[in-house]
């Protein structure tokens, strides 16, 4: 007990410049967003009251933590035993790492998300649905796309052995997953997922960010842990990607027989627009693909 008490207090200090530069990324990435956004984000937020745009915000300010947190991963998993403060040149170096992944991680959250949107609601302006008609639902659906690629990014660039080439290319099949999935997900449902969500559907909008962070989470355990070989790394991450596919739809119809029996799941969403029901489903198959990451 002592002696862990001891470390705990050597590792603080060096902990603590992590934590600093936390809350300096978390700016940088908000002037960043002032940068991409054609609207003033504080006038949306303040003055109009933009709940939608909150939302999404939301999603995007959990999802920049995120990214910090896989490039932490491994300097702070290096770091269990240290001599002193540590503040060695080595540890120094682990800073400056964290910080470029970081500060690439605002960049291509950014981009992911525009090119993620375009496929996932494809059929209309997101941003006329999120600061026009101030729709919560598209804003929730923007806050699952926001955590989904954060996932993506934060497995592909933390781990042993890879380099910038797999956290691309990992990261790159990571997206795609993402996007598969919405057309999987919209296959499988019997309404029309963009008409029920450009109609206002904070219900629809919020069953599907939910999907959207739970594939998030099966593409982040895809994409996460030591790089081996590309044969290797590629058949693993094939094999999440099926399974998850496979397990969030029976979840689903699971949810729809056994917690909601006598009643359909997908009239309460579209036709009652209930969003106690789009709650559990979102929870329901956030809390299995978490199961599956730590299970298995």
């Amino acid at each position: 007990m002592g002696d862990a008490f001891v470390n705990a207090l050597e590792l603080f200090p060096r902990g603590l410049v992590y934590v600093g530069m936390g809350l300096v990324i978390l700016v940088l990435a908000k002037l960043a967003q002032d940068l991409v956004t054609p609207y003033k984000i504080g006038e949306q937020l303040s003055h109009k009251d933009n709940v939608a745009l909150a939302v999404s915000i939301t999603g995007y300010y959990l999802g920049i933590v995120i990214v910090f947190l896989g490039a932490l991963y491994e300097p702070i998993g290096s770091a269990a035993v240290v001599d002193g403060l540590g503040f060695t040149r080595e540890y120094w170096e682990d800073v400056l790492s964290v910080a470029i992944y970081s500060l690439a991680g605002i960049v291509v959250l950014n981009v992911a998300r525009i090119l993620v949107d375009r496929f996932v609601l494809y059929k209309f302006s997101t941003e006329k649905e999120i600061i026009t008609d101030q729709n919560a639902g598209t804003g929730a659906v923007e806050f699952g796309v926001f955590v989904a690629v954060s996932l993506v990014i934060a497995g592909s660039i933390s781990g042993t052995d890879g380099g910038p080439d797999t956290a691309l290319a990992f990261g790159g099949l990571g997206l795609l997953v993402i996007v598969l999935y919405t057309f999987f997900y919209d296959l499988t449902t019997p309404y029309d997922l963009h008409e029920q969500i450009e109609n206002d559907n904070v219900a629809v909008g919020v069953a599907l960010g939910g999907n959207l962070i739970a594939i998030g989470i099966v593409a982040f355990k895809a994409v996460f842990g030591e790089f081996v070989s590309w044969e290797a790394g590629l058949a693993e991450f094939v094999t999440f990607a099926v399974i998850g596919f496979a397990l969030l739809y029976v979840v689903r119809r699971i949810v729809d027989l056994v917690l909601f029996p006598g009643v359909k799941v997908s009239d309460e969403l579209a036709v009652d627009r209930n969003l106690g029901v789009a709650f559990i489903m979102a929870g329901s198959v956030i809390s299995v693909s978490l199961i599956l990451f730590f299970a298995v």
